[in-house]
Order: C-alpha cells, then structure tokens, then sequence
C-alpha cells in the first residue's frame, strides 16, 4: 500500500489492526504502526496509564517517518520481538530495527531504535509526544544536556531521550507537546534512539549498542527451537509472543491494550491488560505440551501464589503484580475507530469456576515434567477444595456472561480433578477421582440435550465451542456418544468454512453477530485430531494459523468477509492454542 507522510494531521491516524506489530519485554508492551508510528506504551508497567495513546485517540506518540511518497514492510528477527519496519521510499531503502529492551526491569523500561540507511540516502522526520496518564498530562521540565541527551517529566513518569541532540521542542494552544527532529542518513549509515521511562530516578545512560547485543542474547536464552512440530517458525514465534507478556511475577496478560473494536455482542470486555487465571493455565498446558519449557513453570508460579493467598474465592484476572483488577471507567477519549475508551475491567466481579478446573489442568501438566513442587501439590488441594465447596453456585462461565450454571465450568473441573487424581496419593486421588464423576453425572441429569450431546447450561438448550473442550481434556472419553454428537451437531451449526464461532446470539448469520473466534478454530482442530480425522483437523489447523496480518499477531475475533483483525491485540490465549495445536498435531492423539 503506497502511503503519503501527512505533516498537516498532528497526530498519525490508526491503521488497521493487521498492520501493528508488537514490543514487548514482559512488563509493558508498544504497538508500532507501518508509518513507524507507536500508537500504544503504557509505562512503568502494563497496566499502567499510557504515554502513547494514539491508539485509542489520545495525542501521545513516538512517530520515525520517511519524507516522501513510501511503501511499508517489516518482519521479526527469529525467535525474538525485534521488530524491523522496512520501508521503500524514491530514493532508497530504510529499516528502523525497534525493540524494548529484554528482558524487562519492572521500575525501567528502554525503548530502542535504530534506523539505517539500506540503500541511498534516508530523510526522516522523528516526533516524540509523551503525554503519560492517556494524553492528559504534556511533557515538562524539558532540559538538553550537553551531549544532546533531552531530559523531561510526563504525569509521574521521567524520560530520557539520547540521539536527537537537534531536536527542537513543539507548542500547541501555549503548551509543550514534545520534540522533533529531521534525520538525514548516508548510504550504509544508522543512526540510534534510546527512550528511557521510569517513575523513580533514572539510572546512569545506556550504551545503545551493548542494550541492543544484551537483547538479541536474551531472546535466544529464553526461546526454545520447538522444531518437532507443524510450524517451527510459527511456533517459536507464539511463544515469543507469549514470554513478551509475561512478566517477571510469572503474569501473562491476556493482551497488551485496551478497547480495540470487536464483533461480538454478547460477553463482551474492553482492558486486557491484566493476567487471567484461565488464560494464563492456557498458556503453561500449551507449553507443556511442547516441553518443560520456562513458561510453564512462570504460569505454575502465578497460579499457585492466586490460590494460596485467595484460597477458593481466587478472582479470574489479576494485575501482574497479583494486585486486584480495577473497576472499569472511561476515558473521555475517541477511541480506536468502532472501539472505546474503557479502562478496567468488570470481571473483578465475576466467579468463574472453570478457573479452578484448569489450574487443576496445568498443576497436572507441570507433575508430568517433574515440575509441581510441594508448594504446586498445596495449591492443587486449595483448588480441588474450592470445586467441591463452590460447585453449586452458578458462575459467570469461560465467555464471562451472566450467571448460571455453565456446563463447561463443570466438566472442565470434571476433566482437571481427573487429571491430577491420577498422579495423587491414594487416598486424596480417590476423593478427587470420586468428585469427578459426580460432577460429570450431576451435569449429565441436567444438561443432556434430548439429542444426545451436551446443552451450554440446564435452561439453555444451545450449542457452545466450550463444550469441545472437555473431552479434550479428559473429563470424558473421546467416543462418548456425547463427546461424538456435541462435535457433530457443532460443527453443522457453529462453524463456516473453517472458521468457528462460540456460540449463536441470535437468528441471524453466524458472522453478523460476532466475528469468527480463533480460539474456537484451534480447539476445533484439536477435536478433529482426538477423533482421528488427521486431514481436517489439518485444515482447520491452517485455516486459523492464516488469520493473522504481517507481523504473525492474532486477535480473539477473525472478520471472515473483510480479513481483519477485530479486538485487543495480541490475544494471548489465541497464540497458546496455536502453540498447542502445532504441536499436538504432530502425534498420535493421546487416549
């Protein structure tokens, strides 16, 4: 797509959601759009207020730009989020190679950029606007040193800016807005930009070069090669994802924004910025699946520390800190086009038992690669107790509706109880083995369908992707006539040329109402392989894997009609079913 740099419009325009790539160290996250703007960086942490907010219409950026007439491109180098804009211009060839520094220090983020002339001459235009708490606090106190490094405050945050020593400053309506600077870069040259943030005094100047060495270095220590899978590449790329959500808590955020549009009606929530019990056991099952890798034992880490502090009244998202999640307010922004301006979220409200199953799920997956220590097999009784004391109250369920009693909150507990009473003592595996099958037979007097399968609860006849997921995980067996008719009359009714939906709103066409769920298509793939059906869970495997735009980034939703991304970005639980289903392809399904 050829672009035009637009200098009249004082803040870039939003891109579709396909185009952003992500930055990420583990204890924040930045979105850079394909004109080199970040749109997006909540700063010191994730679910900090943002200094960038272009996004969702705020007025903070940090935009390196052609002059020109331009066509974009970029790629990750492998195995990490080292991010490449790559842009054609008519004199040349220019890449901006971007990355936060990693792995994250919670109290100090380091932004890096480095821009280099590929071929002919490279002029540039730099803008960096910080304006920290959503835009409403402007930059101040700004001070030039005299090496050229340009000091300043935004709301609580202090900021270091090192290689635009010719920046001059920017004023609107008699305020300070930011800096900017053209750069003119030879043939073969680069040039690099090193934004520090920090709500405490920042440390002595990092040397670019050695940040950017000690960054590549740590990618490759922490991302394994996940070669014996369907997409190594893919793979390894999801699980970089995933780490770069990760904090040093062991939180994995559901996704790095906040308010991105979706389809769905129904279930719908705004700030992923927070750790969600479910997401996060997601995320160590699919890892374990491919391994002992480190990511296990951080989702074991964080679940663990939930229960032991919060015993069975365990919320289902947490800050990363293990903090509660606040209530949700707005911002008085515009919003992304089609979005909002929520911050906060309404699940800190919510029990969800499904939660407690799926811990049980990855304490069970962790035991199989000797990773569940005394202190895992403690949280585990926390969890099992909490499904017995609390298994008649109704709950919000996997998709965070209203409250009822869900029949994937059960089974799903069914299937981690199960799971993990295999490898108990004796004496507490029987009691956990024995709660169960009841739980299985007291859903299956009030949510068996009159056709045979299973009904979303014991009122709602409907169809739901979550009912895929217990046989999956072993709360039944794989040819129950349940587990066979729920996966058949699913697939008639729920999914479109390989693309799934979770459950339908209304009489209307699966795609009117929601946009195609990604999570749905992976479980789907999984479902085929259990039974067998080698060549369509295939196809539902690469289906899905395509929904993506450039930089490999998945959103929950899929727009089937337009290609486009819809809702918070990335969502993690998309790239840990990904992980999951490139891997477990590659085997005979397990009994």
């Amino acid at each position: 797509m050829t672009r035009r740099n637009d200098q009249q419009n004082d803040v870039p325009p939003p891109h579709v959601l396909r185009e952003y790539a992500l930055l990420a160290d583990g204890e924040r996250g930045a979105l850079v759009g394909p004109r080199g703007d970040i749109a997006w960086l909540c700063a010191p942490r994730w679910d900090s207020g943002a200094l960038f907010s272009s996004l969702i219409g705020g007025s903070g950026h940090y935009t390196i730009s052609p002059h020109g007439r331009f066509v974009w491109g970029g790629y990750y180098e492998d195995g990490t989020l080292i991010w490449r804009s790559r842009w054609v211009t008519a004199t040349g060839i220019v890449e901006c190679r971007e990355a936060l520094a990693f792995p994250g220090d919670s109290r100090h983020a380091v932004l890096l950029r480095r821009i280099t002339a590929v071929e002919g001459n490279a002029d540039l235009e730099v803008r960096l606007e910080p304006h920290a708490d959503f835009g409403r606090s402007h930059p101040r106190e700004l001070r030039r040193e005299e090496d050229g490094t340009w000091n300043g405050r935004s709301g609580a945050l202090r900021w270091r800016w090192s290689g635009a020593g010719a920046a001059h400053s920017r004023h609107h309506a008699g305020r300070t807005t930011g800096l900017a600077v053209d750069l003119r870069l030879s043939p073969g040259e680069f040039h690099d930009m090193v934004l520090e943030l920090s709500e405490e005094p920042l440390p002595e100047k990092p040397d670019a070069s050695r940040v950017w060495r000690a960054t590549e270095h740590a990618w490759r220590q922490q991302v394994p090669a996940l070669e014996n899978n369907l997409a190594p590449g893919d793979s390894r790329h999801a699980y970089t994802v995933l780490r770069g959500l990760t904090s040093s808590t062991g939180g994995m955020v559901g996704a790095a924004t906040t308010s991105l549009p979706e389809r769905a009606e129904a279930g719908r929530n705004y700030d992923y910025r927070y750790v969600w019990i479910r997401d996060q056991c997601y995320a160590g099952q699919a890892v374990a699946a491919a391994g002992p890798h480190p990511l296990l034992d951080d989702a074991v880490r964080f679940v663990s520390g939930r229960l032991h502090e919060d015993g069975p009244r365990m919320a289902p998202a947490y800050t990363v800190t293990g903090g509660p999640v606040p209530d949700q307010e707005t911002l008085g922004l515009s919003g992304y086009p089609g979005g909002s301006d929520r911050i906060g979220n309404w699940v800190n409200r919510q029990f969800q038992l499904d939660a407690f199953g799926e811990a049980l799920l990855l304490f069970s997956a962790a035991h199989r690669h000797g990773r569940l220590d005394a202190d895992g097999w403690r949280a585990a009784e926390v969890a099992a107790d909490a499904i017995a004391r609390r298994r008649y109250e109704p709950d919000a369920g996997i998709w965070e509706l209203d409250n009822r009693d869900w029949t994937h909150s059960r089974l799903i507990c069914a299937a981690g109880l199960r799971s993990l009473a295999r490898a108990a003592p004796a004496g507490r595996g029987r009691v956990w083995s024995d709660l169960a099958d009841s739980l299985v037979s007291e859903t299956a007097a009030t949510s068996t369908h009159s056709s045979g399968r299973w009904q979303r609860s014991p009122h709602d006849p409907g169809l739901d992707a979550a009912l895929l997921l217990p046989p999956l995980r072993g709360a039944l067996p794989a040819k129950d006539p349940r587990t066979l008719r729920t996966l058949h009359a699913y697939t008639q009714e729920l999914t479109d040329d390989h693309y799934a939906y979770r459950f339908r709103h209304d009489e209307r066409p699966l795609a009117e109402a929601e946009g195609a769920f990604l999570l749905c298509g992976y479980v789907m793939a999984l479902a085929e392989h259990q039974q067998g059906n080698h060549e369509e869970a295939l196809r539902w495997f690469e289906r899905n894997r395509a929904a993506c735009g450039p930089p490999g980034l998945y959103t929950e939703e899929y727009d089937i009609g337009q290609r486009q991304l819809r809702g918070n970005m990335p969502q993690a639980f998309v790239h840990a079913l990904m992980l999951e289903t490139a891997t477990r392809l590659t085997v005979a399904p397990e009994p």
